[in-house]
């Protein structure tokens, strides 16, 4: 899977204490909810939309407890492939890890905020855009060489 995630200028929310205003403007700055996202269900709000409420309501509020991809859109009154499409979101962010849980019986793959924490799981996603700055500081001191050679040939 790639890593990918969003990086814009901001402000820390450290003096905000409203977990939803918090989650909101988080989850939009790191990608994971598109600026000026229009739910095309019937949601009337990105909080009722199933991105978000998928993050909150089952991830966030049960962090150590793994979900079923069936139970979570049994849940969120939605399809499979809508699930799929979020947790790979999420994934991406490197967020998730995914394990074993029981629904209905049997075995599926389940998935969790990573180390069931937030805080823990975000260290990831800091390592990896860590090593993507440091790709890209190889890429362009590679490119600035290549370029002074190019031109000390004309």
């Amino acid at each position: 899977m790639v890593f990918e995630l969003q990086v814009v200028s901001n402000t820390p929310m450290t003096a905000v204490s409203d977990p939803n205003l918090v989650a909101e403007s988080f989850l939009i700055a790191i990608g994971y909810i598109p600026k000026g996202y229009d739910p095309k269900t019937s949601a009337t709000s990105i909080r009722d939309s199933v991105p978000y409420r998928l993050f909150m309501d089952y991830f966030m509020k049960y962090q150590g407890r793994a979900w079923s991809v069936e139970e979570l859109a049994y849940l969120l009154d939605t399809s499979k492939p809508t699930i799929y499409r979020h947790i790979n979101k999420l994934k991406a962010l490197d967020l998730l890890e995914s394990m074993d849980v029981e629904y209905d019986g049997d075995m599926r793959k389940g998935y969790r905020i990573r180390y069931g924490d937030l805080s823990k799981a975000w260290n990831f996603t800091r390592s990896n855009v860590e090593m993507a700055m440091q790709n890209y500081t190889s890429t362009v001191e590679h490119f600035q060489k290549l370029m002074n050679q190019k031109r000390e040939e004309i």
